[in-house]
């Protein structure tokens, strides 16, 4: 059975997108610790992101790192924290956090509760902004 985030990443369920190719997809946290909480995942369904193999690992590295430097464009922060924790849905991910404090990236506060309309706007921003710099991927 397809994990939430194949579903996700397979159009099944409605996502707020950053990014996306053949290979990964980026899209809003609609838990967020903070705006603009997005999410990295690879395409192919893997529980643990140390059992990728190196070049879906480097891969998914890469990709994070492209949707980071969009974030960082679309939502003001002083920088995108990043985690890997992946024991609530057993599908590879990474989280990317805007943030202006170390604080900000505490999974344990209360989560933000943002409406359709400014998860849209950031998902709009960081997404015009990930294709402004690496195109319509």
């Amino acid at each position: 059975m397809p994990t939430i985030f194949s579903r996700i990443a397979n159009g099944e369920i409605p996502s707020y997108r950053i990014a996306s190719d053949d290979s990964y997809y980026a899209f809003l946290d609609i838990n967020p610790v903070a705006p603009g909480h997005t999410l990295v995942i690879p395409r192919k369904e893997n529980d643990y992101i140390f059992d990728l193999s190196d070049a879906d690992y480097a891969g998914l590295a890469l990709f994070a790192k492209k949707v980071a430097k969009a974030l960082e464009a679309a939502v003001p922060c002083k920088r995108i924290g990043v985690a890997v924790m992946g024991l609530e849905v057993p599908h590879t991910h990474i989280h990317l956090i805007p943030i202006q404090k170390e604080s900000d990236m505490n999974f344990f506060r209360e989560k933000l509760t943002l409406s359709p309309e400014e998860m849209s706007g950031i998902a709009a921003k960081a997404e015009a902004a990930f294709n402004e710099m690496y195109g319509n991927k």
